[in-house]
């Protein structure tokens, strides 16, 4: 072919909106593959809530400061979303694994709480900490061990125990209210022979309530989150996770309190 037939036949195909590599005779090159995170990393994340064990500068010395007595640390991965609770203040923000396997977490915001200062500075230690590109290691077993280095050496060990969801799947929202007083347990070997009485209740799209409440019953098992106080009443926002099959030696249910809705004091009626 000559130099001027070939460069018409490249005009032709630049116009035609052919790839140039045709013309040489090979096959258009594929496009790179995007890479992404380690799903098996993402979803042992996702399925467990993580405690703060240990926390230490570049000299491998104990950071004191994260360690508040009394106040551990808990991290939860919420699809996208991450929520760490402990402190004074619960932390939220978002978080991404990226394939390099480094976490960014960016500035997280907190609620506005009022506490002692050992604690207001924990919670702004850990939020400078995990604001800056993050280096995951986990190690996998039964109690799986999360390990987050920045890049100043410092390190945050974290321990894995199952969320409920991982263990019995989505949760369905209830609603009870909470007497003010407790009453005589159903079963006999409930504890102390003292329990909650509660009743179920339903509200609307409009957070409305509808259909008269269900009647009131002694409450065998616990809410995880929700400590009584005598004399208040409470309706809570709960999640109940169903246990199936359920067990023989235990209940069939977990509730996990999700918001306390409204509290009222009536002490002596």
């Amino acid at each position: 072919m000559s130099i001027i037939a070939r460069v018409l036949t490249l005009m032709a195909a630049l116009c035609a909106g052919s790839p140039i590599e045709a013309l040489a005779g090979g096959a258009p090159s594929p496009a790179p593959r995007s890479r992404t995170a380690d799903p098996a990393i993402v979803r042992a994340l996702q399925d467990h809530r993580w405690t703060l064990q240990s926390a230490t500068d570049s000299a491998g010395q104990p950071i004191d400061t994260l360690l508040p007595p009394g106040h551990p640390y808990v991290m939860s991965f919420d699809g996208a979303r991450l929520s760490i609770k402990g402190g004074c203040n619960q932390l939220v923000g978002g978080w991404r694994l990226h394939p390099t396997g480094q976490m960014s977490m960016g500035r997280l915001a907190g609620t506005m709480m009022a506490c002692d200062e050992p604690l207001m500075q924990a919670d702004a230690a850990l939020s400078g900490l995990l604001a800056q590109p993050l280096t995951v290691a986990l190690t996998r077993g039964p109690t799986p061990v999360l390990r987050l280095s920045t890049p100043a050496q410092q390190v945050l060990s974290f321990s894995g125990q199952p969320t409920l969801r991982s263990l019995y799947g989505a949760p369905k929202r209830v609603f009870l209210e909470v007497a003010a007083q407790t009453v005589q347990c159903s079963q006999p070997s409930a504890t102390a022979g003292s329990c909650l009485q509660v009743r179920e209740l339903r509200f609307d799209g409009k957070g409305l309530r509808k259909d008269p409440p269900g009647p009131w019953r002694p409450f065998d098992g616990s809410i995880e989150g929700f400590t009584h106080t005598p004399g208040v009443r409470n309706v809570l926002r709960i999640d109940r996770y169903e246990r199936k099959p359920a067990p023989a030696d235990g209940p069939a249910a977990v509730y996990v309190l999700d918001l306390v809705v409204e509290s009222e004091t009536v002490a002596g009626k």
